[in-house]
């Protein structure tokens, strides 16, 4: 399960890129809540540690193991399970779990099951993953833990798990005609959930992007406030500590949700552009590992991560500019919070050692 360190295999740009990334997120905290700066930094170096383990650590070998992979799955279902009998929630939802003053989220545990779950499926029944019985299958460990984050109610995350199963699915081909029908059932399920089971102000979360000038002191405020902080950057920012948005508690969630647009208020186009450039060199990083690598397990294992990355780095950002749904999704590896740090730095490990397995 251990084995030598190779200084030379192991992908040191992936690991900068998330270094530089870390370092954006220190940086904002710093200048927003020195507080949790402190408390950040001791999640980025168990992060790092854990990304570090994946040249001597054999996931493999662990991932191989159907017991591994169906005991966090198991878990992470229990947990989701628990936390929806809570009677205390945290930023209007039930997604986190406090023991010892410590938050947390088990949603992040549930993408890291999903996907190792997933990928064993999927890597034996690739080429018959659309026949009936692999297609049951594969649809109820997804829907699972989807509908238990949907009632927390996190419609963000519970969409992050549906897009990994879908993306998983369509890596394995396409059956064009129940392909159609499965967009047709989905068609139908999201006019059934709209109608019958979202509350008007869920609604109205979920549309409000569309609808920038509706109800600028209520449900669009904080969209508004964020597209105040990056418009008013300009090339270089207002410099550390000086965000007008910010520091006078206009932008809400500027450590979580809108750490994005805290970061480009302070360091302007310049320090949002960096950002930017560092999460794509991230994922084109991880992309190449894909290619290269072995086997259609670590595929389908980096593809889950590919997606996961992705969907957090899309809605975050777009939600930021106003072009998508805020729905409380964190940015990868900038947003604080350890849960999500520590989901991160695992799959980051796997594919470090994946690569180093590939070669």
């Amino acid at each position: 399960m251990v084995r030598s360190f190779s200084l030379k295999n192991f992908d040191w740009t992936l690991f900068f890129c998330l270094l530089a990334i870390a370092a954006a997120g220190l940086l904002s905290l710093a200048s927003t809540s020195p507080g949790l700066f402190w408390k950040q930094s001791v999640w980025y170096l168990l992060g790092f540690s854990i990304i570090l383990a994946g040249a001597v650590f054999d996931w493999k070998w662990v991932l191989s193991q159907p017991w591994f992979r169906w005991g966090v799955y198991g878990t992470s279902v229990a947990l989701l399970l628990f936390s929806n009998f809570q009677s205390e929630t945290i930023r209007g939802t039930k997604s986190w779990i406090v023991v010892g003053g410590i938050q947390f989220e088990p949603v992040e545990l549930a993408k890291l099951g999903l996907i190792f779950l997933l990928a064993g499926f999927f890597s034996r029944r690739h080429v018959s993953a659309w026949q009936n019985r692999n297609l049951i299958l594969s649809t109820l460990y997804t829907a699972v833990p989807a509908f238990l984050i949907f009632v927390h109610p996190d419609f963000g995350s519970a969409a992050v798990i549906t897009t990994i199963w879908v993306g998983f699915l369509l890596m394995s081909g396409i059956h064009k005609k129940r392909f159609l029908i499965g967009l047709v059932l989905a068609c139908v399920g999201i006019a059934i959930v709209w109608t019958f089971l979202l509350k008007d102000y869920q609604k109205d979360r979920l549309t409000a992007f569309a609808f920038p000038e509706r109800d600028p002191f209520g449900i669009n405020y904080n969209v508004i406030q964020s597209k105040i902080a990056i418009g008013s950057a300009g090339l270089f920012g207002k410099g550390f500590g000086q965000g007008t948005q910010t520091h006078l508690g206009f932008l809400p969630e500027a450590q979580t949700d809108f750490i994005f647009a805290a970061f480009v208020e302070e360091w302007g186009f310049v320090g949002g552009a960096f950002l930017l450039l560092m999460f794509f060199l991230v994922f084109y990083r991880i992309y190449r590992i894909g290619v290269a690598a072995t086997g259609n397990y670590s595929k389908f294992i980096i593809l889950g991560a590919s997606i996961v990355f992705l969907t957090h780095f899309a809605i975050n950002a777009g939600s930021n500019l106003g072009i998508m749904p805020v729905t409380g999704i964190t940015f990868p590896f900038l947003s604080y919070g350890g849960s999500s740090i520590l989901t991160t730095s695992v799959l980051i490990s796997i594919i470090q050692h994946i690569k180093l397995e590939s070669r």
